[in-house]
C-alpha cells in the first residue's frame, strides 16, 4: 500500500473485509465517512449543547484511526471548533 502506484479503495480493503488493523489500530469501513459527517453535524451545533458535545464525543473516538490511516496528516481541519477536537480540546 505504500510506494508511487496508484491504490484504489479495494486495495486497502477489499469488498469482503469491513476492518483492518492499521498501527494497531481497528479501523472498520466507513470511519472517515463518519468522520466528514460528524464534522458537518457540529457546524450546525451550538456548542455546549448535549447534542454537541455527543458529536464531538464521537469525533474524538475516531481520531486514533484517522491518525492510523493518516488523514491529519495530508488534510487539516477547517473549522476551529473542529481544529480544537483534532488537537485534543
Amino acid at each position: 500500500m505504500t510506494g508511487e502506484s496508484v491504490v484504489r479503495p479495494e486495495d486497502v480493503l477489499p469488498d469482503e473485509v469491513d476492518r483492518a488493523s492499521m498501527d494497531g489500530v481497528d479501523v472498520r469501513k466507513g470511519t472517515v465517512a463518519a468522520f466528514v459527517a460528524n464534522a458537518r453535524n457540529l457546524q450546525r451545533l451550538a456548542p455546549g449543547t448535549a447534542e454537541y458535545e455527543a458529536v464531538a464525543a464521537q469525533l474524538r473516538s475516531l481520531l486514533p484511526a484517522l491518525t492510523a490511516v493518516g488523514v491529519l496528516e495530508v488534510f487539516e481541519p477547517r473549522s476551529p471548533a473542529l481544529r480544537e477536537i483534532v488537537a485534543g480540546g
